[in-house]
């Protein structure tokens, strides 16, 4: 079995987050039981996982027909666009800050002033951070 790496690692703790919620760069670095903040937001800025899917792709994935990939009605596989500061400020985002804040917004979190409303009401913590 092939060793994962730090960002595959990162990516597979994202998956937990659920739809509607954020968590942060800090909250996923304690999940790998590590300080490497800046190396979580690394992980999610070169995210090969990040463009929305439909369901159909998903289904299919095993069938070996590909799905429309660029359908923004589908869901995320690692949904970097979750992950935000501490402070809950948005961060950065590889497709642009006004894609992350419309992206939240479709999911239920709101955004005012580049922060995340209510933000200790929608982050997700992992349980062992």
């Amino acid at each position: 079995m092939k060793k994962q790496t730090f960002s595959e690692k990162c990516y597979n703790i994202l998956r937990k987050v659920p739809r509607g919620k954020v968590t942060t760069y800090k909250e996923i670095a304690n999940a790998l039981g590590t300080k490497a903040y800046r190396a979580v937001g690394n992980a999610m800025n070169k995210n090969p996982y990040a463009h929305a899917i439909s369901p159909e792709a998903i289904r299919n994935r095993h069938s070996g027909i590909r799905g429309n990939s660029k359908r923004t009605n589908g869901f995320f596989l690692v949904a970097c666009h979750r992950v935000v500061k501490s402070n809950g400020e948005l961060g950065g985002f590889a497709s642009g800050i006004k894609n992350k804040i419309k992206i939240l917004k479709k999911e239920g979190v709101l955004v005012k002033r580049g922060k995340v409303q209510n933000f200790e009401n929608v982050l997700y913590k992992f349980n062992n951070s």
